[in-house]
């Protein structure tokens, strides 16, 4: 049986996507060592907040205007298309194997949408200490404690097993399927079967990128405000 088509690297994942995972990843941990050390340290948690704001509110711009395989469009999947990944399919040429896979999409939809929660529970929530967040003046002190509670609780240890789910997936990937993930969002590229698309990633992509980002943190600032 003849030998099949070799794999060619092309860019899978762009710039911005690479260095949004990265700065979330210091934010989440950044965000638990202040929230744990309490006190003083509660001002840079809330700074750290707005700073997951701003990167969730970039990628989800970015999902519609980023590379090909950042792009929400590549990793929607059909129940279908999950039930024949853990079947064990590859996907169309592939792809499951070249972007986000099924599995992989709902984490990151998982893990989007939980910090997204997080971050509007904080904006509102009151310690009853010291520290409350910048919108806080805008709700009521009933909902106010909602919020509290589930930023405190719920909110948080849900956050920790999809990013522990995230990591031991990783792992799992590594060590059992010999498939390297972290490299990838690293230096950006991928083996993949040839043919397939690859994300744009050249200097005005990565403009666009900045300039997305510049906007979010922007908006991200003027919440902030809000609350002086």
């Amino acid at each position: 049986m003849p030998p099949g088509p070799e794999p060619q690297r092309i860019r899978v994942w762009d710039l911005p996507t690479r260095l949004f995972h990265w700065v979330l990843v210091l934010c989440i941990v950044g965000s638990v060592v202040t929230g744990k050390i309490g006190g003083n340290a509660m001002v840079w948690h809330t700074r750290i907040g707005l700073a997951v704001l701003a990167l969730l509110g970039f990628r989800v711009i970015w999902g519609f205007v980023g590379g090909h395989w950042s792009r929400f469009g590549t990793f929607l999947y059909s129940p279908a298309s999950l039930r024949d990944y853990l079947r064990g399919s590859s996907g169309p040429g592939g792809r499951f194997e070249v972007g986000h896979s099924p599995l992989g999409a709902l984490s990151v939809f998982a893990l989007l949408g939980l910090l997204a929660m997080q971050v509007a529970t904080g904006l509102v929530a009151d310690d009853e200490v010291a520290t409350t967040g910048p919108l806080n003046r805008f709700v009521s002190s009933a909902w106010a404690g909602r919020a509290s509670d589930w930023h405190e609780h719920w909110g948080q240890w849900l956050v920790f097993l999809t990013v522990a789910t995230h990591v031991a997936a990783v792992v799992y990937y590594l060590r059992v399927r010999n498939k390297n993930l972290i490299r990838p969002m690293l230096d950006g590229d991928k083996q993949v079967p040839p043919g397939t698309s690859a994300s744009r990633d050249d200097g005005i992509r990565r403009l666009l990128g900045l300039v997305v980002a510049a906007v979010t943190a922007a908006l991200a600032w003027w919440v902030g405000r809000l609350g002086t």
